[in-house]
């Protein structure tokens, strides 16, 4: 090979390692919700297992996190968790020292799972599960810390029945027009989050349901994607 096409190769090398590297960063990093449904979604040992499990892995590709918790009245409940940056600021890393983000963050993503452990505490506020207003407050928060060019996620740990207000999916008509009406109705009151871009993870979902009511889960797994889509969000996982 002559010495030009060494170093075309050289410089095609670099430019596809920073390129990647550009990539990898924009994929671990973003602006994030944890949403903790605190009205017995699972057996407590369960649930609380779902998050010790899978909540750190998701923390560590967040500079932000915001905290929602599921209970009779969700975005009225006193019971919360302050946001977390866990990025370093610049008046923390003026010269964007990697070593010093690295310390930071370290630190603060710590924090993550011990706040949102303390949401399945909370206290009990009516009967049933506002899910909606949870993922609304969630949304809210992250709205406010909107970050053009970065990732956007919220993962909720709850199976998703929502029996509070204007949405009850246990008496929920499911056939396709109704479920389609059922959306339409709850996106023109201003009901459903907004999740525009979002990726958005549920651990849980209809946990229950999928054992009592085999012939009534596909659609209701129908409705809240139908719904997660009606929100704007770029793409719903129902673990």
């Amino acid at each position: 090979m002559t010495r030009a096409r060494r170093a075309t190769a050289h410089t095609l090398t670099l430019a596809l390692l920073a390129t990647a590297l550009a990539a990898c960063g924009t994929e671990s990093r973003g602006v994030c919700g944890v949403v903790i449904d605190s009205t017995s979604y699972a057996e407590p040992a369960t649930s609380r297992a779902d998050v010790s499990g899978k909540l750190p892995a998701f923390a560590a590709r967040c500079d932000w996190v915001a905290f929602a918790a599921v209970t009779g009245a969700s975005e009225s409940s006193p019971c919360r968790q302050d946001a977390v940056a866990i990025a370093a600021t610049k008046q923390e890393n003026p010269n964007a020292n990697p070593v010093v983000e690295d310390r930071v963050r370290s630190h603060r993503v710590t924090q993550i799972l011990p706040k949102a452990m303390q949401l399945f505490d909370c206290p009990t506020e009516g009967q049933g599960s506002d899910v909606l207003g949870a993922l609304r407050y969630a949304a809210k928060q992250m709205t406010a810390q909107r970050r053009p060019g970065q990732a956007h996620r919220v993962i909720v740990f709850s199976d998703l029945v929502n029996n509070r207000g204007e949405l009850d999916v246990n008496r929920l008509d499911l056939a396709e027009a109704a479920r389609k009406r059922k959306i339409d109705e709850l996106k023109a009151a201003h009901l459903l989050p907004e999740l525009s871009g979002y990726e958005v993870e549920v651990h849980g979902f209809l946990r229950a349901a999928k054992g009592s009511d085999p012939d009534r889960f596909p659609m209701l797994e129908a409705f809240w994607r139908e719904a997660f889509e009606a929100a704007g969000a770029a793409g719903a996982d129902l673990l």
